[in-house]
């Protein structure tokens, strides 16, 4: 089966997860997919393919004789999809011999347009594959899966050492490897299919930290406020202001981190605010932190003890602290790209994968591109050639792995 024909398939199968739920997987619908992963993965000889209780996906391909000994590698994608415009059918929709000028999404009133997304001209003449403009495609992180499977379906051409294959639910909401089994794995180096263009090698990700914070006021009537009222809306709005306007997500790129108001809500009585923290640097993404601790001090000192409530949780750390203690992964998918005459591109990921965790549970896992776009929203997009190349470097990781002891 073409990858394509598989993308198709898969992506009509909706799977949003859910931050607002408390349970593993967070939305029980990606089990329908996991099931056809299955199914599929055993049709095309992964023999001990299973989903576990936890919507975990697990399948080992077998060493060609001979090549038992060779490092074993390892390749995931993930299942899930954001919520956002996901809410009802995905309906995809393919465009051939793409003109590399703007395109109606349907009848959404939708244009994916060269002057919003500059890099379509570089696509003229490819078949393209978008949603009807009305929802996500499911690209991200779909076409990793149809790659994956698409690349391993028939290796008889290539010698190859032990491989194994899985799909995480959950990455969106940033839990997808919290209950990866790394030694059912059972891989020494992985990647994850989850990146953007086709012969992207990504190593470096943001350390990232989610901060609550909790404001309380003194509600009295407004007729006899003063020096007595404190208005939990307005402390929440000063402490925003307390942070550096420059180092928000709109007015950064590159290495630069940031701070990202998610999230607020308020009266006079309580109010809350949720950021996310980003910084590629560790030095600088404890100092991000120690800001808005200091900040929260200002306020207490401000109006009393107790009038902001700080929580701050870290969620995951650049992964380039231990893929730089192997540098052989990242050199073979150099000399993969290479060969699948793939231009490498090597680009810090601005957020995080599966791979940022699971670097640290002790499965170094660099991310690749599989050739899609713009993710996240109505004007997600992906080539069929893109797909391809990037199956190309599978295959070609899958090769030179196996010729090395």
């Amino acid at each position: 089966m073409k990858a394509y024909e598989r993308f198709l398939k898969y992506v009509t199968v909706r799977t949003p997860s859910d931050e607002n739920s408390s349970t593993i997987p967070s939305s029980s619908c990606q089990f329908n997919l996991a099931h056809v992963l299955v199914d599929e993965m055993k049709a095309i000889g992964i023999e001990d393919a299973e989903v576990d209780d936890q919507c975990y996906v697990y399948g080992h391909i077998p060493a060609t004789p001979g090549y038992e000994n060779c490092t074993a590698i390892g390749f995931i994608a993930h299942m899930d999809t954001v919520a956002d415009f996901c809410d009802h059918d995905i309906v995809p929709v393919v465009h051939e011999n793409y003109d590399g000028e703007a395109l109606a999404l349907g009848d959404s009133g939708l244009t994916l347009s060269p002057e919003m997304f500059p890099h379509l001209r570089t696509l003229k003449g490819r078949t393209l594959i978008t949603s009807d403009g009305t929802t996500i495609l499911g690209a991200d992180d779909k076409a990793g899966i149809a790659e994956i499977l698409t690349a391993v379906e028939d290796l008889s051409d290539i010698p190859h050492g032990p491989i194994s294959v899985a799909f995480t639910p959950d990455e969106e909401i940033g839990t997808g490897a919290s209950h990866f089994d790394v030694k059912r794995f059972g891989a020494t180096y992985a990647y994850t299919l989850d990146g953007d263009t086709e012969g992207e090698i990504q190593f470096e990700t943001f350390n990232a930290a989610q901060a609550k914070l909790t404001f309380h006021g003194t509600n009295v009537h407004p007729g006899s406020a003063k020096n007595i009222m404190v208005n939990a809306a307005l402390v929440a709005m000063e402490y925003d202001s307390l942070l550096p306007a420059a180092e928000r997500p709109e007015r950064t790129e590159d290495y630069e981190g940031f701070y990202h108001l998610t999230h607020m809500e308020g009266s006079v009585s309580d109010a809350s605010l949720t950021y996310i923290l980003r910084d590629h640097d560790a030095h600088v993404f404890d100092n991000r932190q120690k800001t808005m601790r200091q900040a929260a001090k200002f306020i207490n000192e401000r109006y009393g003890a107790g009038t902001v409530e700080l929580d701050i949780r870290v969620q995951y750390r650049n992964m380039a602290e231990v893929i730089e203690k192997c540098p052989i992964i990242v050199e073979n998918a150099k000399k993969a790209c290479k060969a699948a005459g793939v231009e490498e591109l090597i680009l810090p990921v601005r957020g995080g994968t599966d791979g940022s965790t699971l670097s640290f549970m002790g499965l170094p896992c660099p991310n690749l591109g599989t050739g899609g776009h713009a993710y996240h929203g109505p004007y997600e997009h992906i080539t069929l050639e893109g797909m391809d190349q990037s199956i190309q470097v599978i295959r070609e990781l899958i090769r030179i792995f196996g010729e090395q002891e």
